[in-house]
């Protein structure tokens, strides 16, 4: 099926220039500068700065009429010359690498074609039945561009934020599992080359791809400047309204008789999972020692879960049984009003903290927990006033009066947390107690109560490594 490129559409083939460099930073170098050599651009063009930047790579030098053509569209075979030269600056320095595997008397796109196959870029199935003359869809630019240059020159930096947006369903709604090259063209919305059109960023895979767009796609590859960040409101996604406290506990298994500390943690578990405050054991000949030694114990779980408001708990005996009701110190009858006040105070500061981009989709765990622990140290006066009797024991303090101690503010900061799906527990040292989390896969200890008692917020006290807390944190007190 070989073909032959016609003269007329050689001539109007953008060309690379690029001299050869050894550095992939000085071979991406601007070496000239655009003053007006488009008769057809337009400043107030989409794709002014675009085109500008691809002539000023050495990318385009336009047609011999002084246009450009923004809004023509492109051969499959031109793509592929601009794939394989791309790539070829990169490994190499110089844009000509695939004419090493030019043959005689064939279409000008072949050697770029077999040049990207032999770098692994495309694979045979490509090339077979691939009709080099007809305009290049959308979509095969996306097969052609998304792997040319490895991730560490051009990285995936809206991974999340593409990935949540797709999988709802309401975003790039035109690409499913069954759209051509449907990979690629995610690909190139997570490394910031595309972005799509409309506000639900619909790509249009079908559809003829334009010079002025692929000058985009191109050069958004070489200058990160250039590279676009996805404008859609996600705020619907990520929204906590609703969101329950029993929602943020890892279901456990109820054990009538729990042996171990284990399988009491896990029956505790049991009780915050299905919303409960109550929960009923079998201890026949259960004595008052043995009875305030459990209740100890069921303590030191809500301690652990302390963003639950629990922190008070009475037993009741007989017929074997013992039951356990817990409640918060100083709320009494009040306990469940004010654990639902703060889990709707947790969820409004998780909307608005998402709706205002402090947190965006492509933050680490760690960037989101800081956020986190800025509002929390921001927001809440340390209560030297409280006794055991007192609200700032309990987040709900914090987010609706502004004041708490270390238990208070553990388990507000936890609660923000476990909204985000980072999973965390507590520490507890004498009368003190401060946060243990999961970070991107690293255990750290985070002590937003120390962090926010001065005049301005320490981040000495945030992400401290295990090691690093002991020591901080060894003969202290809150």
């Amino acid at each position: 099926m070989k073909k032959h490129i016609p003269a007329l559409l050689l001539a109007v083939c953008l060309l690379l220039t690029l001299p050869a460099q050894a550095a992939q930073e000085a071979a991406f170098a601007r070496s000239r500068t655009y003053a007006g050599e488009f008769s057809d651009l337009a400043p107030e063009s989409p794709f002014y700065d675009n085109v500008t930047a691809l002539y000023e790579y050495g990318l385009a030098n336009g047609r011999s009429d002084g246009t450009f053509g923004p809004g023509d569209s492109v051969t499959v075979g031109q793509a592929v010359i601009f794939a394989g030269r791309i790539r070829s600056l990169y490994r190499t320095g110089g844009p000509e690498a695939a004419l090493a595997y030019r043959g005689e008397n064939e279409p000008a796109a072949l050697p770029y074609l077999r040049y990207l196959q032999e770098e692994g870029v495309l694979d045979g199935e490509f090339a077979e039945g691939i009709e080099l003359y007809k305009p290049a869809t959308r979509a095969q630019a996306a097969h052609l561009l998304a792997n040319v240059l490895p991730e560490e020159v051009l990285p995936s930096v809206h991974a999340e934020l593409v990935t949540l947006a797709y999988s709802s369903r309401r975003f790039i709604s035109d690409v499913d599992e069954y759209t051509p090259y449907y990979q690629d063209i995610l690909a190139l919305y997570r490394k910031g080359v595309a972005a799509g059109s409309g506000e639900d960023g619909a790509f249009r895979p079908g559809d003829p791809i334009t010079r002025g767009a692929l000058a985009a796609m191109l050069t958004r590859m070489l200058d990160p400047a250039l590279r676009v960040r996805p404008q859609w409101d996600l705020t619907h996604l990520y929204s906590a309204a609703g969101t329950e406290l029993s929602d943020l506990v890892e279901p456990g298994t109820y054990s009538l008789s729990p042996a171990t500390e284990e399988e009491l943690e896990s029956a505790l578990r049991y009780m915050l999972a299905r919303g409960g405050d109550q929960i009923v054991f079998y201890f026949p000949g259960l004595s008052e020692a043995e009875a305030r030694l459990l209740m100890n114990r069921s303590l030191a779980v809500m301690k652990a879960h302390c963003e639950q408001s629990y922190n008070e708990v009475r037993c009741t005996r007989g017929a074997g049984l013992a039951t356990l009701t817990f409640s918060a110190a100083g709320a009494g009858s009040r306990t469940q009003e004010y654990r639902a006040a703060a889990m709707e105070a947790a969820a409004a500061v998780h909307d608005r903290l998402w709706a205002e981009g402090t947190l965006r989709p492509d933050m680490t765990e760690m960037e989101k927990a800081r956020v986190y622990y800025d509002w929390i140290c921001s927001s809440c006066v340390y209560d030297y006033q409280a006794g055991d009797e007192s609200l700032s024991h309990i987040p709900y303090n914090l987010f609706v009066n502004g004041t708490a101690v270390c238990d208070g503010y553990t388990g507000a900061y936890n609660l923000l947390l476990k909204l985000e799906g980072i999973r965390c527990s507590t520490v507890i040292r004498g009368d003190h107690i401060w946060t243990t989390a999961v970070l991107d896969g690293a255990e750290y200890h985070i002590d937003a109560t120390w962090g926010g008692s001065g005049s301005e917020i320490s981040y000495d006290y945030f992400a401290m490594t295990p090691r690093q807390s002991q020591a901080i944190h060894a003969g202290q007190s809150a």
